[in-house]
């Protein structure tokens, strides 16, 4: 997702906009026929100054000049509005002259006299009377950026009743609909997006399905609309290398994990015919993870997959080898009965969770999230290995992008018709449970967080509703919004967010 480019210079140091908002937003009315969006919130000292670009994306055969301005909208307690940090732009308008989208960059600048705090931002583009904003947040010493203020990065659900995938965003505080695809054979299993954020897969019964991610997350069907694998996928993920497509799939008894080599311009395959590796897991694959970072010089990167009663089995992988998996081993369930649901790893690499049912040995929410620090020596349980996750069936864990907390969705509570949202604080040693959030009803739930680390957004396969849209303050949820992805009943079976 670019940013515009300014043909003119609108301010040279005009006062920031206060508050910490999103990285991504949408016009506030259906006729602006341009967005804006950005490359994230700043961190900046006092008498310093630091970056982010704006992109301005055309819409509606739109063309002209964008200029661009910025406001400071909130600001720390006892601040002035002369001390708040400044803002400047280079360039200060963008032409806009045909469906391309053109960038700017933003100057935040500070003083010695600057309050420490968090500043959020509103920086808006005009032209010929028609208008559109983004919002970020400017974060002066040991200030912290928190939730996002209405507005959300792009996100994408799977919808198996209607063999659908809808791109969607949080704008004002509503869900928009950015455009819903009809897949070209049904049975929709699972979703993925490409760490470089250029390429969406999907796969259904008969195949995967490779779309292009456009500048304002809209998709496009790629690969001249035929498979680029006739795997079934249950479940699989693109590596950070963006060279290879890990899936796994279940078929007449034999449980295999593939890896399927792409080309990271194009998204398609590296090679025709096909390159795939292979490796043969002990039992039926539900849900996979690949270390993020991995790179030929990474010695403790593997995929690992939950296998149910099967516990998680763990495979090496170096993404630089022609066939990218290594050695294997086994993690089995604490107790018989129990089963390894849903699997994954800290964005640093230092962690793995495994969501486990029939876990813990006493209660009645019998469920617990297992974790274990990763090294090169091996995959090693904390001292306290297994957390209570609050119900009796984890189905999906969602590590924040930074690391600082960790959230369980359970899609059974034991006398409860309600399913529910556990989530914990994360140390190198410990985590910390902080609360449990309700979260639709009872039946599996997905979870993601968008690309502004503003929102946790989880869908529900029941369907009532769809999908909930949390606020994420210091790890606490606040339910901000729900909504539709379709027609009901859709089967919302899975989530993605850009990156």
């Amino acid at each position: 997702m670019k940013m515009g480019k300014w043909t003119r210079l609108l301010l040279a140091a005009a006062p920031l906009l206060a508050g910490c908002g999103d990285f991504w937003q949408n016009p506030s009315t259906g006729t602006t026929s341009f967005t804006l969006s950005n490359s994230g919130n700043i961190t900046v000292a006092q008498s310093s100054s630091s970056t982010s670009t704006i992109t301005v994306t055309p819409g509606s055969s739109f063309t002209g000049s964008v200029s661009l301005s910025c406001s400071v909208t909130s600001a720390p307690s006892g601040a002035t509005s002369s001390e708040y940090p400044t803002c400047s732009f280079s360039p200060s308008s963008v032409s806009i002259s045909s469906t391309t989208a053109e960038t700017s960059t933003m100057t935040a600048t500070t003083t010695s006299s600057t309050p420490l705090g968090a500043y959020d931002i509103t920086v808006t583009g005009v032209s010929s009377g028609v208008s559109a904003t983004t919002s970020l947040c400017v974060e002066v010493g040991t200030g912290t950026c928190t939730a996002a203020s209405g507005n959300s990065g792009v996100f994408y659900v799977l919808n198996q009743t209607t063999d659908q995938v809808v791109a969607m965003q949080i704008s004002s505080g509503v869900l928009t609909t950015i455009g819903a695809l009809t897949l070209p054979t049904a049975h929709p299993n699972a979703i993925a997006v490409a760490p470089n954020g250029n390429f969406l897969y999907v796969s259904t019964s008969t195949g995967i399905y490779l779309y292009t991610i456009g500048s304002n997350g809209a998709l496009t069907l790629g690969n001249n609309g035929t498979f680029i694998s006739q795997d079934p996928a249950i479940t699989m993920q693109v590596d950070a290398t963006n060279s290879w497509l890990v899936d796994a799939v279940s078929v007449s008894g034999s449980n295999t994990l593939y890896a399927i080599a792409i080309n990271s311009s194009t998204g398609e395959l590296a090679t025709s015919p096909e390159t795939e590796q292979h490796v043969v897991v002990p039992a039926v694959p539900i849900q996979l993870a690949i270390s993020p970072g991995d790179s030929s010089s990474c010695t403790d990167c593997y995929v690992f997959v939950a296998m149910g009663t099967g516990g998680t089995e763990l495979i090496n992988f170096n993404p630089g080898n022609a066939n990218p998996f290594g050695g294997t081993g086994n993690k089995p369930v604490i107790k018989s009965g129990g089963g390894d649901n849903t699997i994954a790893i800290d964005p640093s690499n230092r962690l793995l969770y495994v969501g486990e049912s029939n876990a813990l040995t006493s209660g009645t929410q019998t469920g617990g999230l297992r974790v274990y620090t990763i090294s090169a020596s091996g995959i090693t349980p904390l001292s306290t290995p297994t957390y209570a996750s609050g119900g009796t069936g984890p189905f999906s864990i969602l590590p924040t992008s930074d690391g600082n907390y960790v959230f369980v969705a359970n899609d059974a509570v034991s006398g409860s018709s309600t399913d529910n949202i556990t989530g914990y604080s994360v140390s190198t040693t410990a985590l910390t449970l902080i609360g449990t959030t309700t979260a639709g009803p009872t039946g599996q739930i997905g979870l993601a967080e968008d690309s502004t680390s503003g929102y946790v957004l989880a869908v529900d396969l029941a369907g009532d509703p769809d999908l909930q849209a949390f606020t994420l303050s210091s790890g606490t949820l606040t339910s901000a919004t729900t909504g539709t992805t379709g027609t009901d009943p859709v089967g919302a079976v899975a989530i993605a967010a850009a990156p």
